[in-house]
């Protein structure tokens, strides 16, 4: 019997044609995400809105799904359509006073930055901590803080290096701090474990189409009950209320939950697919999905490097994830090595001056061999 990443693996078509060690960027869709854009386009085409309510209450078992995964509560999960919807609802919904200031690392992805920045014209100060290949200090981070600082943002995994911060001393700084903390996790959660219930982040966005196999433009935003009265809400439309569907009931009466924050129609294919994948990835669970990510990636670091690559991740058991970036010796441009491995049928990209894959767990031996050849080619 097949180990159960190969069963996984056998769910994922793009393996049929390509070596993909791009997760990081945008993953290719799962077979049941597949099919359930397929269901979808074909319910429509065939029968408009007479089955809307069925799609409506996929909407809810994916939000039941994505709470179980942070092991939140359902009330605390919005299905957003983006990381930068999710930084965009806490930077533009808290309520900031001039003279306040967020603290957050240097060579953040511009998502976990400029929404922030934008918030200059009303007084308040982003304070970057200095890093090196994404490894964060955090006795810099708390001297970066002060009493007026009211939000420390952080990727929970680095998208250049994919050096992988640790929440639970991040949180207990933060709050130490008298200090709340947002988590950009869209390069980890579905495969790394997250317990809000134990590590207790303030908020926290990830879009799907990386490492949770869904589609671009169907995500996750979660924001600690006790904080939802404190964001000034966004997007405010005829989904945000209680009545919601009741269009002559004109009373703002928000809802008591995060899906305040869904104030129009939803993105429902891509939610249905979204959720596709996160059921076929919850049958295995984190921390096993976890586990077997460090291994494939600690079988492709001793690949690359018996072949004269110079690894530039941080390969620590703590500080690891599924990103790896690293240097191959020759004089071609990352660029275009990347452009050659693409005509050899692997794909991965660079960031940063370095190339940069990022395998997942159906990544087996055979695309690891397949990647070397190309690299081997291009020298």
């Amino acid at each position: 019997m097949p180990e159960w990443y190969e069963q996984l693996r056998s769910q994922m078509p793009v393996t049929q044609k390509w070596a993909y060690f791009d997760h990081a960027a945008v993953a290719p869709l799962s077979l049941p995400a597949q099919r359930a854009l397929q269901e979808w386009a074909a319910d429509l085409a065939e029968n408009g809105d007479a089955n809307w309510g069925v799609w409506r209450k996929e909407v809810e078992r994916v939000r039941r799904t994505a709470a179980k995964l942070l092991n939140a509560k359902q009330a605390e999960i919005a299905l957003i359509h983006n990381t930068t919807e999710g930084v965009n609802l806490v930077a533009e919904g808290f309520p900031w006073r001039a003279g306040d200031n967020v603290v957050l690392p240097m060579g953040e992805f511009p998502t976990n930055l400029f929404p922030w920045l934008n918030l200059a014209d009303r007084g308040v100060e982003v304070r970057q901590v200095k890093t090196e290949r994404e490894r964060l200090d955090l006795a810099a981070v708390a001297a970066a803080c002060d009493e007026r600082t009211r939000i420390v943002s952080v990727s929970w995994v680095g998208y250049a290096t994919g050096w992988r911060n640790d929440l639970d001393a991040l949180v207990e700084l933060a709050h130490g701090q008298g200090a709340l903390l947002f988590v950009d996790a869209i390069q980890a959660l579905g495969v790394q474990p997250l317990d809000v219930a134990q590590t207790p982040v303030d908020f926290l966005a990830a879009d799907g189409h990386k490492w949770m196999l869904g589609p671009e433009g169907a995500g996750v935003f979660y924001v600690r009950r006790e904080h939802l009265e404190q964001l000034r809400p966004l997007g405010v439309g005829w989904n945000s209320v209680k009545q919601a569907g009741e269009f002559s009931d004109s009373r703002l009466d928000l809802k008591e939950t995060a899906g305040r924050y869904e104030g129009g129609s939803y993105n429902m294919p891509g939610i249905a697919a979204l959720g596709a994948s996160l059921a076929l990835l919850s049958e295995y669970g984190a921390p096993a999905i976890a586990e077997r990510i460090d291994d494939v990636g600690n079988q492709l670091c001793d690949a690359l490097t018996s072949r004269g690559a110079t690894i530039v991740s941080c390969r620590e058991p703590q500080r690891r994830s599924g990103i790896v970036a690293f240097d191959w010796p020759t004089t071609e441009s990352p660029v275009e090595i990347q452009r050659r491995c693409r005509e050899q049928g692997v794909i991965l990209n660079t960031r940063g001056g370095h190339l940069r894959v990022s395998p997942h767990v159906y990544t087996n031996a055979d695309d690891i061999a397949q990647l070397c050849a190309a690299l081997e080619a291009t020298s």
